[in-house]
Order: structure tokens, then sequence, then C-alpha cells
């Protein structure tokens, strides 16, 4: 195992960055449009009927929509918006203080017969903070657990798998379901462009992950990991500070806003002719959902602003776009990375080759057989392998998501359904990549208890999680999908 994650890591740091990888698939695209262009290939749209040929990037027409789309391709890109409008919330709440201190109150405050819980459930939750989560909830759960007399590291490999493994669950809408939904849409228009992908798609099933996983997540703990590490002799090496009084009123009067804000919310959706239900009274679908994202933004700027304000981070109004702006500096990679994407997938949906390679690669599936649950576990499998090369959730979706979303929707998936599969394998194996930037983080925070932990030592505490949570979460995804339970508002397995 040990040569294998090194073998990992070799090919995976000769990989170029992100960014260039989609500035080379865009590259190679061109180049492959022009020579499939040369033999007169054709596909028929499998929605509209028509015959539609591979056009060429490398001609008149290509430099044109190069030219003239590069901007729209950008600006217009979904998950683009959806992202950063979501991210001025959640930054302000994190830039304030409120996200660290809910962390810290909710799990020093847990009796010690659920600490391993509370653990998995706080780490689960803490990717409302995006990678924030990776370097606070770890080490604190380390230090709780040493301090309730139990060994440090079984604390922090349950923080660091909750965060790592449980990444893409949650309660709450999160910007991991407006990024992803937010890519997955743009995949879908290559064969239905009026196809939309909300991003409360997932939120049931990503809702009773976030119970089921914190319950397997705590049982491993306890029953293998811990027993496995042995009594703790060594000395702590590092205090976190207590959450103050002032944090703790301040942490009071965010969630009587929030409580007030939901209040608000529930009387204005359960008004007579409410505008937020659909012409029939009914929610699915309804602007409440298309709206989810302005409604969640609402949400974090009212609760970090009242935790702002009690705490003093936030004595006038212009200290609140101010801490916007400084979470928007957090996004500057990210951004930079869509641009690219956002040319890449343009150019791949324009030349008509997603659709061609969507249609030929399903009648090819169907031709051998390959469909109902075992073409799901093979792409799990897939995209479980890949991400041991690509950390970045983002990216590796982006790159995705055009061939495997129309592939699947002619073969009658629900793009949401398959998105879901994603996440799955893409969680799954982000606590056992040596390309993930924070293992090297953890692992600093290791060796303040234990001088001797190496790569291998935490990686061997990571893979029961990882395995066991690959296998419980395929299986519960199959039990959604053979028994029509919807995985979010009106989203089935198949269309």
């Amino acid at each position: 195992m040990s040569k294998f994650l090194s073998g990992i890591e070799t090919i995976g740091n000769k990989l170029p960055d992100p960014f260039f990888i989609f500035v080379y698939l865009a590259a190679f695209v061109m180049i492959l449009t022009f020579i499939v262009n040369q033999f007169d290939v054709t596909v028929e749209h499998p929605g509209t009927g028509e015959e539609l040929a591979i056009k060429s990037l490398i001609s008149g027409e290509g430099l044109q929509f190069i030219l003239t789309e590069m901007l729209s391709n950008f600006t217009g890109f979904a998950p683009l918006g959806l992202v950063l409008a979501m991210m001025l919330g959640v930054g302000l709440a994190d830039k304030v203080g409120l996200l660290e201190t809910a962390i810290k109150k909710s799990i020093l405050s847990t009796p010690k017969s659920l600490v391993t819980y509370a653990v998995f459930f706080i780490g689960i939750m803490g990717n409302i903070a995006s990678d924030a989560a990776f370097v606070l909830v770890p080490p604190l759960a380390a230090m709780v657990f040493y301090t309730v007399g139990r060994h440090p590291l079984a604390g922090l490999a349950a923080g660091f798998a909750g965060v790592g493994a449980g990444f893409s669950a949650n309660v709450l809408i999160a910007g991991t379901d407006a990024l992803l939904a937010g890519i997955t849409t743009e995949a879908a228009k290559a064969i239905d462009p009026s196809f939309v992908v909300s991003p409360v798609d997932n939120w049931y099933f990503m809702s009773i992950s976030t119970v089921l996983l914190t319950l397997v997540g705590g049982f491993l703990t306890e029953k293998v990991i811990e027993p496995r590490l042995g009594k703790y002799d060594g000395d702590l090496k590092k205090n976190f500070e207590p959450v103050s009084a002032i944090e703790s009123k301040g942490l009071r009067n965010a969630v009587i806003a929030g409580l007030a804000y939901i209040a608000i919310l529930l009387t204005i959706i359960f008004w007579p002719d409410s505008p937020l239900r659909n012409e029939e009274g009914g929610m699915i679908p309804s602007p409440f959902l298309s709206g989810i994202i302005p409604i969640v933004l609402l949400f974090f700027i009212t609760m970090g602003t009242a935790y702002g304000v009690t705490v003093k981070k936030i004595t006038k109004s212009a200290d609140i776009p101010k801490y916007m702006a400084d979470s928007m500096k957090d996004m500057a990679g990210y951004i930079v990375l869509i641009f690219a994407a956002s040319q890449f997938i343009a150019y791949f949906n324009w030349s008509n080759l997603g659709t061609w390679i969507a249609v030929n690669g399903a009648e090819f599936l169907s031709s051998i057989n390959l469909t109902g649950i075992p073409v799901i576990i093979g792409f799990i499998i897939f995209v479980s392998i890949l991400n041991l090369l690509i950390f970045s959730g983002s990216a590796q979706w982006a790159l995705l998501a055009p061939i495997f979303i129309p592939l699947f929707m002619l073969l009658d998936y629900n793009p949401a359904f398959i998105q879901a599969a994603y996440r799955i394998a893409d969680s799954t194996t982000n606590i056992i990549t040596p390309l993930n930037p924070y293992i090297l983080v953890v692992l600093a925070f290791m060796r303040e208890y234990d001088k001797k932990a190496g790569l291998g030592t935490l990686i061997s505490l990571m893979i029961p999680y990882s395995m066991v949570f690959l296998v419980i979460w395929v299986v519960m995804l199959f039990i959604f999908g053979l028994f029509g339970i919807p995985i979010g508002p009106g989203i089935e397995m198949y269309l």
C-alpha cells in the first residue's frame, strides 16, 4: 500500500496545475475537432432529431466563436455566480469568527459519551466553511479527545475523516451543492438546452447521508481506530483557547437572528397565494427552490452580521462589505480555474463533440448490456481512482461532466443522480490521496502528539473510513434508486 500510494503521489505531482489541464484540454479539443471534421462525421441529436456535424474550432467559424464568446462563456458559466453569491454570505460568517465559534462550542459542550459522534457530525457539516474545516476540526477534535482521557490521534482521525470523506454530505445547502449543480446543468445542455439541475437536487440524499456517516464513522472510530492506537502516554503539546463569554453571546444572538429569519421565511411560504410557491400551491418546482441560493445567502448574512455586531468585529455598516471582500480574495484561485474550465466546456459543446461521444458511448454500453447498476458502479470506481490524481472536486467534475452527463442522460439516468454518484466517489477517497494538500497539514498536527507519525500512519488510519464509507454510500444510493426514493425534491434515479 505504501508503494502504491507513493506511486500515486509521484504521478499526481507530475500533473500540471488544474488551470493548465483545462488549457491543454481545450487545445486538444480544437485539434480533435479539426481532424474529425475532415471525415464529415455527423450525429443525430437525441432530443431534436437534428443531424449535427462535428464543427472544427480550427476554422473561420471556430475562430469567431472562440473570440466573440470567450467572455460570455466565462460570465455565463452557471457555477460562477452560484458559488460567488453563496460565498458572500458564508465568507462573512467565516471572517467574523461565527463558524469557528459554532464548531468549538458544539464539540466542547458535547457529553463525553457522544463526543465521537459530535466530532463526525461537526466535521461533515464543516464543509459549509469549505476547506477551512480541514484545518479547524481535526486539531480541535484531537484536543477534545485528549481532554476527556482518550487517544488524541483517534480524535484527529475522526475529525479528518468527517471533513474529508464526508465532504459532500450536509443537512444544509452548501457551496458544493451550488458549484456541482451548475457544472451539471452546463453539461446537461448538450442533450436538453432547457434542463436545469438545482442546488437542492441531492438534498434528501445528502441529509440522510450526514446522519448515516456520522453513525458509521463514530462506530469505526470507537471499535476499530481507537483500539488499534491503544492508550496514549504522550505529553500534551497544544492548547486551544476556550470560547469566551462574548463569543458565546455572539453565537446566541446569531442563532436567534437565524431562527427569526427562518420564521419570517416560513410565514411567507405558507401565506395564502405565496409568491414562493408554484401556481398550484406546491413546492416542486417553485420559486422557493429556484431561489434557494439567495435565500441561503441572506441566512448566513443575517447570522454573520448578528455575531459580528455582538463581538464588536462589525462596528459600522462598511465592515460588512469589507469582510465579504476578504472572503472573495480566497476565491481568486477558483475564479481563475473557472475561466479555463468554462472555455473547455463551451468548446466541447459548441463543436458537437460531446453529443457525438455521448450518443455513441450510450449505444456501445447498450449493445454490451452494460447498463443499470453495473455501469453506475463502474463510474463510481473510475472516479474514486481518478480522485487520487485530481484532488479538486470542482476541477474533476468540470472535466468529467461534459462526457458522462450526456452519456447517462441518453441511458435515461437523471443528471442529478449521476452527480450524487460522483460526489460519493470524490468524497470517500479525499482522505487517502497524497495529493490532498491538507494531508500534510493534518500530519503536522499528528506529530504534535506523536513525533514518529508519518504519511503511512495517517493513511493507514484513513483507509477503513474511506473503504467503509464508499461501500455504505454506494449501497445507500442504490436503495434510493431501486425503490424510487427521491434524492432531492422530485428527483429520482431515472428521467
